[in-house]
């Protein structure tokens, strides 16, 4: 689904039944059509193995006949499947599914995801903010030698400690509705700048803004930031529509430093236990490397004197 109709699937669907306008953001039937028709597309005969008909094919990618085959299902029950007609899947079939699709372990959640995401009852009250426990503003404080911050729902920066700031950039000092990862990546003229890779990183961040509206469809705030994403990016919508997903885990990260130049980062992330969608970034220097001394000058540059709103330089918003 386009991320515009996305983002007013909800508003529509409320205007009809007299509900609030923001209790809801996707539209399940369309989200699995879209979902099950991008990830064959991506698949080809070949690669799974199948010879060459000799039919035109109108379309990339695998036919429905041919992955109702590889599933082991009826093509007329595929096709309900794609149009999202039939009853909630079995995890078996779900599995055939995601085999034939080869789908990997995030994009087989994701589509578990779309189909319970029917049964799920709409939230009607709003969510409470996402808190940062005291001892993982602790463990941000004992990682002072590198960059590290944790993401909560939607991407947002709950808590940075002083190197992530000076790396990405102060999310503790904008307003609270806009310290979005994802916002900053995809809207600030800043990132592009600062992101070596940029293009491949932002779509990365909206195929992870994916993963999460599967998980949570009737999320209102997500569905504003999609709509705002989809309004002031041009390059959001095409993401989007490749109905690609994502979660956080590891990988390298590159930037450009106004003060110190190219720095190259190990990223890795780690889910917070017993705090539901939130997730401990690290970025690691190679010690030795240009990166690892960079920080440092930052480090040494960054240092307050005095700061009354951090402890060891790790703020608490």
């Amino acid at each position: 689904m386009p991320p515009r109709d996305w983002y007013r699937q909800g508003h529509l669907r409320a205007a009809a039944s007299g509900t609030d306008a923001h209790t809801g953001g996707m539209d399940r039937t369309a989200e699995i059509a879209g979902f099950l028709r991008g990830r064959r597309a991506q698949v080809t005969p070949d690669q799974v193995g199948l010879p060459d008909d000799g039919r035109p094919r109108r379309v990339p990618g695998l036919r429905r006949d041919e992955v109702a085959r590889l599933a082991g299902v009826s093509t007329e029950y595929y096709t309900r499947l794609e149009q999202g007609r039939s009853a909630n899947p079995s995890t078996a079939v779900l599995d055939a599914l995601a085999r034939a699709l080869r789908l990997d372990e995030t994009e087989r959640e994701h589509l578990a995801d779309l189909w319970g995401s029917g049964s799920r009852p709409q939230r009607r009250s709003p969510e409470p903010p996402q808190r940062v426990r005291s001892g993982l503003h602790l463990t941000l404080r004992t990682l002072e030698q590198v960059p590290a911050f944790v993401l909560g729902r939607r991407t947002e920066v709950l808590a940075a400690n002083r190197l992530a700031r000076a790396v990405l950039t102060d999310f503790e000092a904008l307003p609270a509705p806009r310290r979005q990862l994802a916002r900053w990546m995809l809207l600030d003229p800043g990132a592009r700048e600062r992101c070596h890779d940029w293009e491949q990183l932002a779509a990365e961040t909206v195929a992870i803004l994916r993963f999460e509206a599967g998980r949570h469809p009737d999320d209102r705030r997500l569905a504003d930031l999609v709509g705002e994403l989809t309004l002031s990016c041009p390059e959001f919508s095409g993401w989007w529509n490749d109905h690609r997903v994502l979660r956080r885990t590891h990988g390298v990260k590159r930037y450009r430093h106004p003060d110190v130049g190219d720095l190259t980062f190990a990223y890795e992330s780690f889910p917070v236990p017993g705090s539901t969608d939130q997730t401990l970034c690290v970025y690691n220097a190679e010690p030795g490397s240009p990166t690892e001394r960079a920080l440092r000058l930052l480090g040494d540059w960054t240092t307050p004197a005095v700061d009354p709103d951090a402890v060891d330089g790790v703020r608490r918003p």
